[in-house]
C-alpha cells in the first residue's frame, strides 16, 4: 500500500487492485489511531472516522488534487506503479 502523500499528520494511501471493496475510486487516510476511506470523485467520507478538522483538510486536498488522484487510481487498479501527489499547503 503505497503512501502517496503526507500533510498535517495525515497519511494518504492508495492500494493497488483495490476496486472491489468500495466500488468507486477512493483513498485510505490514517491519522494517529484513526482510519478512514474517502471518495475521490465526491471527496466525501465513505467509511471510518477522523477528527472533524482533519476531514475538512482531506476534503480540500481531494478537491485540489482530484485530477492527479484519478490518474493514480487508473494506474493502481491495473497494478501499476503510482505517483506521489503534492501535499496540502495552507498559508
Amino acid at each position: 500500500m503505497p503512501c502517496i502523500s503526507m500533510f498535517y499528520g495525515l497519511l494518504i494511501y492508495m492500494y493497488q487492485h483495490d476496486n472491489r471493496g468500495h466500488h468507486e475510486p477512493h483513498i485510505h487516510v490514517m491519522y494517529q489511531e484513526y482510519e478512514a476511506v474517502f471518495s475521490i470523485k465526491t471527496g466525501k467520507l465513505l467509511t471510518g472516522n477522523l477528527p472533524p478538522k482533519k476531514i475538512c483538510l482531506v476534503e480540500l486536498w481531494i478537491e485540489l488534487r482530484q485530477e492527479d488522484l484519478l490518474a493514480d487510481w487508473q494506474l493502481a487498479i491495473k497494478g501499476e506503479d503510482i505517483f506521489k501527489i503534492k501535499p496540502l499547503e495552507v498559508n
